[in-house]
């Protein structure tokens, strides 16, 4: 169960994570294992599968903002089709980094996107057996007025990492003092951190990593393995795969991070 809505945690592990000798804080230098990935809007399950597979997650979000991405939307399930849940976005320029992007709150009232997607959540998942175990925390994160997109990104986040008891540390890499493109960012971010492998997603990337530029630098390069999980959703069948990881938790419940990551979440202190 989730326990209330802080404001953004800070990823943890950044200063100490500038060089290799800093990563044995997290694993060993000859064994650690880096996944990095834009910040997303609630993600779906192949996200947060991915980051509890390795010791550190990296938020790639000094590039540029994609429109029509999953940055600032998600999937959701409503009357047994899928729909999008978007987070309007200020539109200033083309180049704009994720890290700049704002949050488009100009519409005020009835007609603020905020608690409107929130009481598009509770339509959706009315007849969901578990909405209800989490609505008041989904409702906190709707009824702030948040500026910029990766904050609501990051909050949303950490309420997704604790309902799955992930507990994988999370590093930004406009923190990290890394610049270049494709596949040179992304060896450059895995030498910042003192990774010797990354693991690899589902997305573009497969296309542009150079595994023997890796090898040179000492990264192996492995790419993420995941099936994804069925279970009884709500509404009308078949099964709908690809949805926000909030489908799994409206529906299941406590039993969402056995689903996901076959083993029960383990309760955080308090």
């Amino acid at each position: 169960m989730l326990k209330g809505l802080p404001p953004p945690r800070a990823p943890i592990g950044l200063e100490p994570l500038r060089d290799a000798a800093g990563a044995a804080a997290l694993g060993s230098a000859d064994s650690m294992i880096v996944a990095i990935h834009q910040p997303h809007f609630l993600p779906w399950l192949g996200y947060l599968h991915r980051m509890a597979q390795v010791d550190l997650f990296v938020l790639l979000d000094h590039v540029q903002f994609e429109r029509r991405n999953y940055q600032n939307r998600t999937m959701i399930r409503m009357d047994g089709e899928t729909r999008w849940l978007t987070v309007p976005v200020v539109q200033n320029s083309q180049k704009e980094r994720i890290v700049d992007k704002q949050v488009d709150n100009r519409l005020d009232g009835t007609k603020w996107w905020s608690p409107n997607h929130f009481l598009t959540l509770k339509h959706a998942y009315r007849e969901a057996g578990f909405f209800n175990a989490y609505a008041a925390e989904m409702k906190r994160l709707f009824d702030t007025r948040w500026e910029r997109l990766v904050d609501l990104n990051q909050v949303a986040l950490d309420l997704l990492r604790d309902a799955f008891g992930i507990r994988t540390p999370l590093a930004r890499s406009s923190e990290l003092a890394v610049e270049g493109a494709r596949g040179d960012l992304i060896l450059g971010i895995c030498r910042a951190v003192g990774a010797r492998t990354l693991l690899a997603g589902f997305g573009g990337s497969r296309g542009y990593l150079d595994e023997q530029a890796f090898a040179r630098e000492g990264v192996a390069i492995q790419f993420h393995q995941f099936v994804h999980p069925e279970y009884p959703q709500c509404g009308p069948q078949p099964f709908v795969k690809g949805l926000s990881a909030i489908d799994l938790l409206f529906n299941c419940g406590p039993r969402s991070s056995e689903l996901l990551l076959g083993r029960t979440p383990v309760a955080k202190a308090a």
